[in-house]
């Protein structure tokens, strides 16, 4: 009797939902080709050991209807085989030693750039292919492509701000809310846009991809501001994690108690963005005589591992189906995207940055009409309003400096 094939699967990085929808579909679509299917537990955790043990086994009994659940069933991890030249060749050898001929990888920029690494060393002994996934939606797909997990990020959060919104107006008070992304304003103006928030500040809107903290607080307090001359004291403003990793450190230099490293400089990535943010909003504004209650939160943890909406079931499906159809088919070293219904792979040689040669990342595209859209619907203290006298007067009348004043403060926003 014919030995069967194996096909392995993994996923790195942190959560997003629908990677169970791809672990089905890998599953269901090999187990129909004669395929065995080994889940390699935790991400690369244990390959990095040689520790060939913890895998399951999948089936079809066992995975047919997981496709609609949040989390992994197979766990996660972001260990880095990369670590040594020894991680990466017990990573290959772990896998041989499973006997996987095909290894599916499921991950964001970081696994996809491990995946890449990995089918280079591994010089043909086994095949790879790779599915993108986060909720950033930062992974380089054409056009607007999202990564899957990312529109049911967007969905959850935009319920949690929606109910944010309406305990504002009824509190009479204004949320910070900080949202996940890294280096990307994506989820933060998604879900700023499909709830109507108030505001939404990702790190894109900053030519010189470096600004002072004060900037960032004056586009806050002019939102405030310009909120209570309509007399509406509530408000929620979404600002991407990103903002922090682009702040100039001379703008912080003034600030007590923050974490430095062992050259001085302030741990951006270490920052609490949004009390940050409260704290230095409310002392500026209680500078102007405006005395109003801010909560900074957080959202992004609560959203990965979310049972995942209509869309991204459909699409996780059609992405695990379309790995397994490209391995077979003999095909190796790719993204698998689904464009215009059919599948695409992406080599990844041509997702690599020839600049700094990691992944590319996209950005949010503030030069189009869907981000112009979403400027218009902000309530922001813009400069037309400091140039017209009109508007400035009323604007200007809930403070307790002058019109000159007020327009010199806010000239750089």
């Amino acid at each position: 009797m014919r030995k069967k094939e194996v096909i392995g699967i993994l996923a790195g990085g942190g959560p997003a939902p629908g990677i169970n929808g791809v672990i089905s579909a890998v599953t269901i679509e090999a187990n129909n080709r004669g395929l065995k299917v080994i889940g390699i537990l935790d991400g690369f955790k244990w390959l990095i050991k040689k520790d060939w043990t913890k895998i399951e086994y999948l089936t079809i009994d066992k995975t047919s209807r997981i496709h609609n659940t949040g989390g992994s069933i197979i766990g996660i991890s972001r260990d880095n085989p990369l670590e040594s030249k020894e991680t990466l060749k017990n990573v290959i050898q772990t896998i041989n030693k499973l006997g996987i001929k095909y290894l599916i990888t499921i991950g964001g920029d970081g696994t996809l750039f491990l995946s890449k690494k990995l089918e280079e060393a591994a010089k043909g002994k086994f095949k790879i292919a790779h599915i993108p996934k986060t909720i950033d939606n930062n992974v380089a797909l054409p056009g607007h492509i999202s990564t899957f997990g990312f529109e049911t990020a967007r969905h959850i959060g935009t319920k949690e701000v929606q109910n944010l919104m309406e305990d504002a107006r009824t509190t009479s008070r204004w949320f910070f809310v900080v949202t996940m992304g890294r280096k990307t304003g994506h989820l933060a103006l998604g879900i700023g846009r499909a709830a109507s928030a108030t505001l939404t500040i990702i790190p894109e809107e900053f030519v010189n991809k470096k600004v002072a903290l004060q900037k960032v607080v004056k586009i806050l307090e002019g939102s405030i501001i310009k909120r209570i001359s309509e007399d509406k004291e509530h408000g929620v403003a979404i600002i991407s994690e990103g903002v922090a990793d682009i702040l100039d450190e001379i703008s912080l230099s003034h600030l007590q108690g923050l974490e430095k490293d062992e050259f001085g400089r302030v741990r951006l990535s270490e920052l609490d963005l949004g009390q940050l943010l409260k704290k230095e909003t409310n002392k500026s504004l209680k500078e102007k005589g405006i005395d109003i209650r801010i909560v900074d939160k957080r959202i992004g943890y609560e959203l990965r591992s979310a049972p995942p909406i209509p869309f991204d079931i459909k699409y996780t499906r059609d992405l695990g189906y379309s790995a397994v159809k490209f391995l077979l088919n003999g095909g190796t070293r790719a993204m698998i995207t689904i464009q215009k219904g059919k599948m695409v792979p992406i080599e990844f040689n041509k997702l690599i940055d020839k600049r700094t040669n990691r992944t590319k990342i996209r950005y949010v595209d503030i030069n189009t009409e869907s981000y112009e859209v979403a400027r218009k619907y902000m309530i922001r203290l813009e400069i037309e309003d400091l140039e017209n006298d009109k508007k400035l007067r009323k604007i200007n009348k809930v403070t307790n400096i002058s019109a000159k004043e007020f327009r010199e403060y806010f000239a750089d926003i």
